[in-house]
C-alpha cells in the first residue's frame, strides 16, 4: 500500500502541472506581441540615431 502512496504522488503532480499549463496558457493565444515588437522597433530606431551622430 505504501508503494501505491508512492506512485500516486509524481502522477498528481503531473496532473496538476497539466492544469497549470493548461491555465497558465490560455492568455497567451489571446494577446498579440504587437506592444512588444512596437516597443523594440522605437529601441532600434533610437539607437540607429545615437549611432548616426557619430
Amino acid at each position: 500500500m505504501a508503494a501505491l502512496a508512492w506512485l500516486l504522488i509524481p502522477f498528481v503532480a503531473a496532473i496538476g502541472a497539466g492544469l497549470w499549463g493548461s491555465w497558465a496558457n490560455r492568455t497567451r493565444k489571446a494577446r498579440s506581441d504587437g506592444p512588444e515588437l512596437d516597443g523594440y522597433a522605437r529601441f532600434r530606431e533610437a539607437m540607429e540615431r545615437t549611432h548616426s551622430r557619430t
